[in-house]
């Protein structure tokens, strides 16, 4: 992947000067979905798949992408005089944000650049392309730049809040922390409201983390996200009236069938029920993983997904076969939705011995009841972006 970006850099803008390639990966969220904007623990890890680029500064204000997995949008061009979103910049609006984002805090970039990318990560998937993208970009700015003051932890913030404020999705933080952050080998356990973190070894003797994509990605996601948070948003306020909280992460689950009589609305009773269990089951499946409790580390993963199903309402009938069938096959400890939902993919744990009937029968089970067919990656928990 370097090497084929680096070298569809040499062909569209030329092989002189001072090119450089980069790295920044995906995510799976293991447990804790949709906690991270409601100030509860989400528990992460980092891919070895995502998006590359080579990048050039230039001389001149112009700034030049192209995407080889887009290749039929050809050379799209901006400058640092003219960072708007707009339909037409399609892909380019979020390394657009990230430099839009940069500047906006201040940091010295006077110059364009030239970029070109690829990336692993099959698209629609909800394993977080997006992010990918934007800490990519990030990274790719601070070194092109020097600008050695911003951490990768203000990396993660800055594509979140790019990713808000310039185009519109109001995402919490944490895809893009797992992307900053990540470290092999370990899944990072996230307190979404203070930022603390630590990093959790991932030791699956016997197992393995098993993504199935679905390649069903429902053209409702971003508008119906948005209401998911705003609903959220509302349940808060409704329960500040009664007692002294300033998250739906602040409250356990006795503290919130106490008070969820506040919230005036039972839709908005069920998205605020999810926000809450959910972020005490991310909590319980990091101890559990700590113990050695594997077996309890699914059960709250499988927990996780009737909630996301019927609480929040964020699975589609093609991702609910795909871990009823998983749920039906020897050898899975749990299964659930990962990502932001409405299609997109599952995640599942998997013994080693077990796999290749997993694939077989989720493949049947999914062409007999959706006519599709799945796509699996037994994942490999990788580190954060770097420089080639």
């Amino acid at each position: 992947m370097q090497q084929k970006v680096l070298d569809k850099f040499h062909e569209l803008f030329g092989a002189d000067g001072d090119i450089r390639t980069y790295f920044a990966p995906g995510r799976v969220n293991l447990i804790g979905e949709h906690t991270d904007y409601n100030g509860g623990h989400v528990f992460p890890c980092a891919l070895t798949i995502g998006t590359y680029a080579a990048a050039r500064k230039r001389d001149d204000r112009k700034i030049r992408f192209f995407s080889i997995n887009q290749f039929s949008k050809g050379i799209i061009e901006t400058s640092l005089d003219d960072l708007t979103p707009s339909d037409k910049a399609g892909w380019t609006n979020y390394p657009k944000g990230v430099v839009w984002a940069f500047l906006g805090r201040g940091l010295k970039i006077d110059t364009g650049f030239d970029m070109v990318i690829t990336g692993d990560i099959p698209s629609g998937s909800g394993l977080s392309s997006s992010a990918s993208l934007e800490v990519l970009t990030g990274f790719m700015l601070r070194d092109l730049y020097g600008l050695d003051s911003v951490t990768n932890i203000d990396l993660a913030q800055i594509g979140q809040y790019s990713e808000n404020n310039f185009n519109g999705m109001n995402c919490g933080i944490m895809d893009q922390f797992a992307s900053a952050m990540g470290r092999k080998d370990n899944a990072i356990f996230l307190d979404c409201n203070t930022l603390a973190y630590e990093y959790a070894p991932i030791v699956l003797n016997g197992y393995k983390i098993v993504v199935t994509n679905s390649k069903v990605k429902h053209s409702l996601v971003d508008s119906a996200y948005n209401d998911r948070r705003s609903s959220c948003e509302k349940a808060l306020e409704e329960l500040k009236t009664v007692t002294d909280i300033s998250s739906l992460g602040d409250l356990t689950e006795e503290e919130f069938e106490k008070y969820k009589g506040a919230i005036k609305d039972e839709t908005r009773v069920r998205r605020a029920h999810h926000a809450v269990y959910e972020n005490r089951r991310a909590i319980k499946a990091v101890d559990a993983l700590k113990s050695g409790n594997l077996a309890e580390f699914g059960k709250l993963m499988n927990e996780s997904h009737v909630s996301l199903r019927d609480d929040y309402e964020v699975s589609c009938p093609e991702i609910d076969v795909l871990v009823d069938a998983a749920w039906a096959c020897d050898g899975v400890v749990g299964s659930r939705i990962t990502g932001g939902g409405f299609g997109g993919c599952t995640v599942s744990i998997v013994a080693d011995d077990k796999i290749e009937g997993f694939k077989e029968a989720l493949t049947k089970a999914y062409k007999e009841k959706c006519d599709l067919k799945p796509e699996f990656y037994v994942v490999s928990v990788g580190n954060g972006p770097v420089r080639f």
